[in-house]
């Protein structure tokens, strides 16, 4: 069974005002990831920050979908790529995508497919569901980006230095996740609204 997601409830009927409002939430989610790249801290011991992106990143993909969210990452990317200053602290260029960090960002965009897919199946109705589809997009970024990162320190290294400093603010943002988005569907009274 599907669900709507969030940009969903509010997508306009007609095709051509609809995907006019899906290129500006892709745009607006990339935004979003930049944005919170920003908010970055520098670990002594580490190459990889600590950073608003993951929740930013989950959430893009909860509340634009697999389709938009997955491609709203792309986006982040591609103007990463162009040098556009849009990754941890302003970074940007295809040496920092291939650097240590560069796992993680592939990761992104996986994570962002994979927790807007679960949003569409209602995932993103029920605190316990809402917490699982965080999670697992949590996954997708650590798998890709420790393994990533192994090839620059080594495997074990890397789980000291990209996944373990990072649990108890991961959790945190799972926490919240879980607890905000079932509430809007609340607020929005869609709780059982299907495609």
């Amino acid at each position: 069974m599907a669900y709507i997601t969030y940009a969903d409830a509010l997508r306009p009927a007609a095709q051509r005002s609809a995907r006019l409002y899906d290129a500006q939430l892709v745009l607006a989610g990339s935004l979003l990831v930049a944005l919170s790249a920003q908010i970055a801290i520098r670990l002594p011991f580490s190459p990889v920050p600590i950073t608003g992106q993951t929740l930013a990143v989950l959430l893009v993909g909860a509340l634009l979908g697999s389709r938009r969210g997955g491609l709203a990452l792309l986006a982040y990317l591609a103007e990463g790529a162009a040098g556009l200053p849009v990754f941890a602290g302003g970074a940007s260029g295809p040496t920092y995508m291939t650097g240590p960090t560069g796992g993680y960002l592939i990761g992104f965009v996986l994570a962002a497919a994979l927790t807007g897919a679960l949003a569409e199946r209602g995932w993103d109705r029920r605190v316990w569901t809402t917490a699982l589809a965080m999670l697992l997009g949590n996954v997708a970024i650590y798998v890709c980006g420790v393994i990533w990162l192994s090839t620059f320190v080594g495997f074990a290294r890397a789980l000291d230095v990209g996944l373990v400093p990072f649990l108890a603010g991961d959790t945190l943002k799972i926490a919240l996740s879980a607890a905000l988005l079932p509430s809007g569907w609340v607020l929005l009274g869609t709780r059982t609204y299907h495609r």
